[in-house]
C-alpha cells in the first residue's frame, strides 16, 4: 500500500472515531456528562444488526434501521434510569454508574450471543476503488468518509437552525436559565442521548462493515479511542469531535504502516497527551471562567 492509500484508510478509520466522538461531546456539552457506556450502545447496536439480517433474514436497510431504533431506546433508557438521577453528582459517581453500566451491557451480552466473536455478514456488499494507478481504496472506507461528513453537516445545522438545536444550545450554556426561559430540560437531554446513540448504530455498522468480526468487547476499544477523540479535539465541540477523531485515526494508521502495530496506541496516546499539556481545552475548545 502506498502512503495515499494509508491515508485514506486512517481518514476512514477516524470517521469512525468522529462519529462515536460526537455522541461524547453532545452528551458533554449539554448534559455535562460523560457517558463511558457509550461504547456498548455501539456494540449492541451492531448485535441487533448481525441478528436482524442472519437470524431475521431482513434486507440491510431494514436491518440497519432496527440497529439505530434500539441504540436510541437503549440510550434513552441509560438517560432516564442511570445518569437521570446523578445530574447535580459527583463526577466520581457518576463515572462509577457509567463504568456500572458498561459491565451491565457487555455481560449481558455474554449471556445472550456467547464469548466468541461472530463474523459481520456483507451488508454493504461494495467493491473496491481504483482512484489511480497503485491506489486502491476500499468501498467501505469511501462510504465512512461521505457519511460522516453528511451527518456531519446535517448534524451543524440541525443545532444552530433548529428550535431543538437552540434548546440545547440554551441548556448546555445555563441549565437554570433555560428552564426559565420555558426550555424542557429532560426532553433536551434525551434528545441528546438519543441523537448520540443513533451515531453510534451508524458507526457500529460502519466500523463492522471495515472489520468484521463482532463480540461483547467489540465497542470498548473504539469507544475508549473515540473519548481521547473527543477530547482532542475539545469536549463538548461538534467540529471538534469532527478534527480530533479523524486525526486520531490518520496517527493510529500512519504508526501501524510505518512505525510498529504494537505500538500504535501508545503513540495515539502519547499524542493526546503532548497536545492536552501544549493546549488543556484540546484543538477547538475553549477555557470556561466558572463564576463563583
Amino acid at each position: 500500500m502506498t502512503f495515499l492509500s494509508y491515508l485514506i484508510s486512517g481518514i476512514s478509520l477516524g470517521s469512525v472515531y468522529a462519529l462515536i466522538a460526537l455522541g461524547y461531546t453532545m452528551v458533554y456539552g449539554i448534559a455535562k456528562m460523560l457517558n463511558f457506556a457509550h461504547g456498548d450502545v455501539i456494540m449492541i447496536g451492531g448485535f441487533v444488526v448481525f441478528t436482524a439480517v442472519s437470524s431475521m433474514n431482513t434486507s440491510a436497510p431494514i436491518a440497519i434501521v432496527c440497529g439505530i431504533i434500539a441504540c436510541v431506546v437503549l440510550g434513552v433508557a441509560i438517560e432516564k434510569i442511570a445518569y437521570k438521577p446523578l445530574r447535580n453528582a459527583t463526577p466520581l459517581a457518576v463515572l462509577i454508574t457509567a463504568i456500572g453500566v458498561s459491565y451491565f451491557l457487555q455481560n449481558l451480552a455474554l449471556i445472550i450471543f456467547g464469548s466468541a466473536a461472530k463474523n459481520f455478514p456483507d451488508i454493504l456488499k461494495l467493491e473496491d476503488l481504483q482512484l489511480a494507478e497503485g491506489l486502491t481504496v476500499t468501498g467501505e472506507a469511501v462510504v465512512t468518509i461521505l457519511i460522516t461528513i453528511v451527518i456531519m453537516i446535517v448534524l451543524t445545522l440541525f443545532i444552530n437552525y433548529t428550535k431543538i438545536g437552540t434548546a440545547m444550545q440554551a441548556v448546555s450554556e445555563d441549565r437554570g436559565a433555560a428552564q426559565l426561559m420555558g426550555v424542557n430540560v429532560n426532553t433536551t437531554i434525551s434528545i441528546t442521548f438519543a441523537i448520540g446513540s443513533a451515531l453510534a448504530a451508524v458507526a457500529s455498522v460502519l466500523l463492522c462493515a471495515s472489520y468484521p468480526l463482532l463480540s461483547p468487547y467489540t465497542g470498548a476499544m473504539p469507544g475508549i479511542k473515540a473519548f481521547t477523540a473527543a477530547v482532542f479535539g475539545g469536549i463538548g465541540s461538534i467540529p471538534g469531535a469532527m478534527i480530533g477523531g479523524i486525526l486520531l485515526g490518520v496517527i493510529e494508521n500512519l504508526s501501524k504502516a510505518y512505525i510498529s502495530t504494537e505500538l500504535s496506541d501508545a503513540i495515539v496516546f502519547g499524542v493526546l497527551i503532548i497536545v492536552l499539556i501544549v493546549k488543556p481545552t484540546g484543538i477547538l475548545g475553549k477555557k470556561m471562567n466558572e463564576k463563583v
